[in-house]
């Protein structure tokens, strides 16, 4: 019993030094951020546009709704894409070559550096329209999310009972149905969890910005132009040497910083209360 206890109080111990070295950068990392970009939070700051090199005040507003118009874009291209090949795989692909491609492609796709992906909607949409613009943007973080999405889908739908499917088809219920209705609806948990967590992903991506949406200095004015990113704005402003920059450059930091914990912690809760 000693010998069990003894080994038993090791184990834990270095579960919890290992929990402990895990935690602590990502401690270190929000300390350091908060302490950094406290100073530059205000109303002006979030509400108003940046100010020209040399004058006092400014803000990063234009970056804040640039990078949610992105992020909404890039959503609504590449959320119903990642769903639908979730639902082809679990659902209607039956071990099929196109099925093996697919899931070939997915794997590979998940694994392309994001720089890229934006190389990739700069070639094939900021030169021919010969400009920057923000759906290039949305584009290239769209194809991001798809892997992400897609895989959770396939993998929420296929824990559903077979009980259930059989117990549909009994009642005369169309596959569509089944498969729409029923197995998705129970696996929207899944579905639900997975976006969120590409939503954030995609939060954190500068390199596909650089080739794509760049930068603007003003209001968003439309998805064909240049647009402001969150991302973009603490590269340039990081990178300037200027030290107002550069706090305002952890500013931006610390508010994308919060986009994303509130995203995980949003997601937590939801998976926490759909168990």
């Amino acid at each position: 019993m000693k010998v069990r206890r003894a080994k038993d109080f090791i184990i834990k111990l270095i579960s919890t030094l290992v929990t402990l070295l895990i935690a602590v950068p990502l401690l270190w990392i929000i300390f350091d951020v908060v302490i950094k970009g406290a100073s530059a939070l205000s109303l002006e700051f979030i509400t108003s546009l940046p100010a020209p090199f040399g004058e006092t005040g400014g803000g990063i507003g234009n970056a804040i709704i640039g990078t949610l118009i992105i992020n909404t874009m890039a959503c609504i291209i590449g959320l119903p894409l990642g769903i639908a090949t979730g639902i082809y795989l679990s659902e209607y692909s039956n071990g099929s070559r196109i099925s093996a491609l697919l899931r070939t492609a997915i794997d590979t796709l998940s694994g392309i550096p994001s720089i890229i992906l934006g190389l990739f909607a700069f070639s094939i949409i900021v030169i021919r329209v010969g400009h920057y613009t923000a759906l290039a943007a949305a584009f290239a973080l769209s194809i991001i999310m798809i892997p992400v999405v897609s895989k959770a889908t396939e993998e929420g739908m296929k824990t559903v009972s077979i009980d259930i499917r059989e117990g549909a088809i009994a009642l005369g219920l169309p596959k569509w149905i089944i498969t729409t209705k029923i197995v998705l609806g129970i696996a929207k948990s899944s579905v639900i969890t997975s976006s969120l967590l590409a939503f954030a992903r995609i939060s954190g991506e500068t390199a596909p910005l650089l080739f794509t949406s760049l930068f603007s200095y003003y209001w968003p004015r439309g998805i064909n132009e240049p647009m402001a990113s969150l991302q973009v704005l603490i590269y340039n402003y990081a990178m300037s040497g200027f030290e107002s920059w550069v706090v305002k450059a952890w500013g931006a930091s610390l508010l994308l910083l919060l986009l994303v914990l509130s995203i995980n912690i949003l997601v937590r809760r939801f998976s926490t209360k759909v168990v």
